[in-house]
């Protein structure tokens, strides 16, 4: 019986999409490296070191800094049902479909949730959130998607977290598509809960949400009436597995810890200010090669991801033929749209390890010649020119 299931043969692809991106291979062989027991010295400096190297990405001294046992969303599951309950009033700007999601789980909590709403593609004006924080008697938190995933719009922050203050509230950002690709600067801005994901800027495997969390966050945590609702995103259990008392909470994935740890040495080793700039380079030409092809950004002017281009599909052409003939004939994976966006837009992504002139160009080229294929008219060859020139420009500032 055995034989009837073959061995496993993923075909390779270059993932050019919202996420997950590509993984280095020097993360690959540390996923190779033993299993050891998840209370094990080794295993407990490698927990150490972790929580180190998140700091420095999150630019943060947080002492709670530590990846969640889970992906991005349990992120996010564990700063609501640790800051939120019944009752508590809390304020969450909505512009696509993540900012949604923050507001569903807030809701499920039992929280009174007021939505500040744009339409999809625009940023949320910090005077709408204000009006927000003003209405509610007592705001309890202020949540916000740093860079929106579903519309390629890259939200300001960087004045929340004082906003949220001076209102009494708590400021939690998600930064699930921009730690790693794009400065996340959780001390300067006054950040006092934040999450991301592994498999996106930081370019490891899906399976883990690193957060952070201020002093100011923690003892909201500890002045909770009820417990969380969660016993396994309960913070206050959670925080004394990673903390020096080293308590039995559950077993952490050890190999996935292995490949975060050396995804975020190689962050640390090129350097944030230049990944963010090679972040910025690549995803100038890209955009550049994709106006060149006709593709308008569905996000707002001015406020473009770096790390994830986020373009209308012609009139007239199945996008999901196109996204089918990049895998067929390159190996190639984009994403559709969602939500409202469905059918309606490609998201290019260039995050982490994804980010390379190489891919860039090879991207270009491909949609060019599928999209002249189908009838769209191009002049073959102006993308790859629109992106050398862009590349040209940056290399010249």
């Amino acid at each position: 019986m055995a034989t009837s299931f073959p061995e496993l043969n993923p075909g390779p692809r270059l993932l050019l999409g919202p996420g997950p991106s590509n993984v280095h291979p020097r993360v690959m062989k540390a996923m190779a490296s033993p299993v050891v027991g998840h209370l094990d010295a080794d295993f407990v400096r490698v927990m150490e070191d972790i929580k180190r190297l998140l700091r420095i990405v999150f630019q943060t001294a947080n002492e709670i800094t530590f990846p969640v046992s889970g992906t991005g969303s349990s992120g996010m599951e564990t700063a609501l049902m640790n800051l939120v309950e019944e009752g508590d009033e809390v304020v969450i700007a909505i512009a696509g479909v993540f900012g949604e999601r923050l507001a569903d789980a807030a809701g499920r909590l039992g929280a009174r949730v007021h939505r500040v709403e744009a339409p999809w593609g625009r940023i949320i004006e910090a005077e709408r959130i204000e009006a927000a924080l003003k209405t509610a008697a007592k705001p309890k938190l202020l949540a916000i998607v740093h860079a929106e995933t579903s519309t390629g719009a890259w939200q300001p922050v960087e004045a929340l977290g004082a906003l949220a203050h001076r209102y009494g509230a708590l400021f939690l950002l998600d930064a699930v598509t921009s730690l790693g690709c794009v400065p996340v600067e959780i001390d300067k801005w006054e950040v006092d809960a934040c999450y991301s994901c592994t498999q996106k800027g930081i370019s490891a495997p899906p399976g883990l949400a690193p957060v952070t969390f201020s002093e100011r966050a923690m003892a909201a945590v500890r002045a909770r009436k009820t417990p969380s609702r969660s016993w396994y995103f309960d913070l206050a259990m959670i925080e004394r597995y990673w903390g020096a008392e080293r308590v039995y909470h559950h077993t952490a994935p050890i190999t996935m810890n292995y490949a975060l740890y050396e995804a975020l040495r190689i962050i640390v080793e090129e350097g944030l200010e230049t990944r963010f700039r090679r972040h910025r380079e690549n995803a100038a030409a890209m955009q550049a090669g994709l106006a060149a092809l006709g593709l308008e950004p569905a996000a707002q002017a001015g406020h473009l991801l770096p790390q994830l281009a986020v373009v209308k599909v012609p009139p007239g052409i199945d996008e999901a033929a196109v996204r089918a003939e990049l895998v067929r004939k390159y190996n190639i994976e984009i994403a559709g749209g969602l939500g409202p966006f469905k059918g309606k837009v490609w998201r290019i992504g260039t995050l982490g390890e994804s980010s390379r002139r190489e891919h860039v160009t090879l991207a270009l080229g491909a949609l060019e010649t599928i999209l002249a294929g189908m009838g769209v008219e191009v002049a073959r060859g102006a993308a790859l020119a629109a992106a050398e020139r862009a590349w040209r420009e940056a290399s010249a500032a």
